[in-house]
C-alpha cells in the first residue's frame, strides 16, 4: 500500500507540477487582489479535481468502449509519462503538464483564469488525465488501491492550491534555478516509473510469448 501511495504521489507531482503551476499562476495574476487570487486558486483546483475524478470514475468504461486493453494503456501511458519526464529533466516547457505559449497569450486577456487555463490544461492536463486513468486501471478493481490513488490526487491538488496561495514567496525562496532542480529530480523519478509502466505493459501483452 505504501508503494502504491508513493508511486501515485510521485506521478501526480510530476504530471500536475505544483511548483510550475504556482509559478505560472503568479505570472498570470499580477494585477489581481489577494482575495481574487485566493478565489481563483480554490475554484480552479476544485474544477480540476472534478475533471480528474471523472477520468478516475469513467476511464475504465472509456477503455472498454474503444476496446483498449490494460496492457496497451500501460505501454501508451508509460510512453506519455516518459516524454513528460524528459522535458522535466531538460527543464523544457511541455504541453503535457503546462500551457502552451498560445494558451498563455489568451489567458493574459482574461480576468478569471480559474477554468482556462488554470483548471485545464494547467492542473488537469493531458499528463494528469492519462496518469489518473492508468493508476486506476492498474488497481484492477481493488477499492483500497483506488482509494489510495484518489487520496494521493486530493493531497497533490491541496498542495498545488496551497503553493498558488503563496506563489510569490515560493518564487523568491527557490528562484528559477531552484524550481528547475526540483523539476529535474522528479523528472528522473518519473522516467523510471514510466519505463516500468512500459515494461509491465509489454510483459502483460503476451508479445514476448509469456503466459
Amino acid at each position: 500500500m505504501l508503494e502504491t501511495a508513493l508511486v501515485a504521489l510521485t506521478t501526480y507531482f510530476a504530471t500536475i507540477g505544483p511548483l510550475d503551476v504556482a509559478a505560472i499562476f503568479a505570472a498570470l495574476t499580477p494585477h489581481n487582489t489577494s482575495s481574487e487570487r485566493r478565489a481563483i486558486a480554490v475554484k480552479g483546483t476544485l474544477m480540476a479535481l472534478g475533471i480528474l475524478l471523472l477520468f478516475a470514475a469513467f476511464g475504465d468504461a472509456l477503455l472498454h468502449l474503444f476496446g483498449i486493453s490494460l496492457a496497451a494503456l500501460r505501454t501508451a501511458g508509460g510512453i506519455l509519462l516518459l516524454l513528460i519526464a524528459i522535458d522535466m529533466v531538460f527543464a523544457r516547457p511541455s504541453g503535457g503538464v503546462t500551457t502552451t505559449e498560445e494558451e498563455n497569450r489568451e489567458a493574459t486577456a482574461k480576468h478569471d483564469i480559474s477554468v482556462f487555463p488554470l483548471a485545464t490544461p494547467l492542473i488537469a492536463g493531458p499528463g494528469a488525465m492519462g496518469a489518473t486513468i492508468l493508476l486506476v486501471a492498474n488497481a484492477e478493481g481493488d477499492w483500497q488501491i483506488i482509494g489510495l490513488v484518489v487520496a494521493s490526487l486530493i493531497a497533490m491538488l491541496a498542495l498545488t492550491c496551497l503553493l498558488m496561495l503563496v506563489a510569490a514567496q515560493i518564487q523568491r525562496l527557490f528562484g528559477i534555478t531552484g524550481l528547475h532542480v526540483i523539476s529535474r529530480v522528479f523528472g528522473v523519478l518519473l522516467a523510471a516509473l514510466a519505463v516500468q509502466f512500459i515494461f509491465d505493459g509489454i510483459a502483460s501483452s503476451g508479445l514476448l510469448g509469456g503466459s
